[in-house]
């Protein structure tokens, strides 16, 4: 039987043996990291499938089938790549980075709070009417826009963080791809909320307009902005995609013993 304490942390212990192994290189603990990681992500379609949000229940399923890969390939083979290393300790980061504001509430209304104050300021400076309606809304024409935690950026941020902190490359290098990642993604993100209530307000594209602005437009300037981060990223740490490569061929041949 489950102990009744185990589900409720495992995404906590999933990331705790993640670092740990990372950071001491015990393959069998990270196997077992991964496959927590797994059992977290395999929990989360459905909540996903009662709001009707297909592709994000998609994405999480992925998630769990990518995680328990990982475990089961790191349990073959051992840490004899140093790639499964980088991605044990990336993936340990990234979520040390993102889970505390996607599952404590204060933290996760701080965020909001403070994207939402930003957004109302720079809209306000380039003289566009915004209401500051309350601590997560904003309202233009009588339209209103309410800011969630993947408003904030908040997960490209610690995406591009885990990776960054985690190769192995020269601090200075590093430091400098973090604050250049960090602060890009996040200020385009603010243009991005900016524009989408924009558009929404003054109805820029019809009865589509938050649709076409929100779902379309700004969806794909997201990509195409992360691309152009990424690139930017590679130029800075070429280690980065050397090792990503390292981990891809590793991936695509699971054969091998236990090193």
């Amino acid at each position: 039987m489950t102990p009744a304490w185990l589900m409720p942390n495992i995404l906590w212990m999933s990331l705790l043996f993640l670092l740990v192994s990372a950071l001491m290189k015990i393959s069998h603990i990270a196997a077992l990291g991964w496959a927590f990681f797994g059992i977290y992500w395999l929990g989360q379609p459905m909540h996903y499938i009662a709001i009707a949000d297909y592709f994000n229940a998609f994405l999480v399923l992925f998630a769990a089938i990518s995680c328990f890969y990982m475990a089961y390939i790191i349990s073959k083979k051992g840490f004899q790549s140093r790639a499964f290393i980088w991605a044990s300790y990336a993936a340990a980061i990234c979520g040390i980075i993102y889970f505390p504001f996607a599952e404590i509430q204060p933290l996760e209304d701080w965020l909001i709070e403070i994207t939402a104050f930003i957004t109302a300021k720079v809209l306000a400076i380039l003289s566009v009417p915004v209401i500051h309606e309350s601590w997560n809304t904003l309202t233009l024409n009588g339209r209103s826009v309410e800011i969630i935690l993947a408003c904030t950026a908040i997960e490209s941020i610690a995406l591009f963080a885990g990776v960054i902190l985690s190769v192995k490359a020269p601090a200075n290098r590093r430091f400098v791809a973090l604050a250049a990642s960090t602060i890009i993604i996040y200020l385009l993100n603010i243009v991005r909320n900016g524009f989408v209530l924009v558009a929404y307000g003054w109805g820029w594209f019809g009865d589509d307009s938050f649709y076409m602005a929100h779902n379309v437009i700004a969806k794909f300037g997201s990509i195409m902005a992360l691309l152009a981060v990424a690139y930017l990223i590679f130029l800075l740490l070429p280690e980065l995609l050397t090792t990503m490569d390292d981990l891809f061929g590793e991936i695509k041949h699971p054969g091998g013993g236990i090193a």
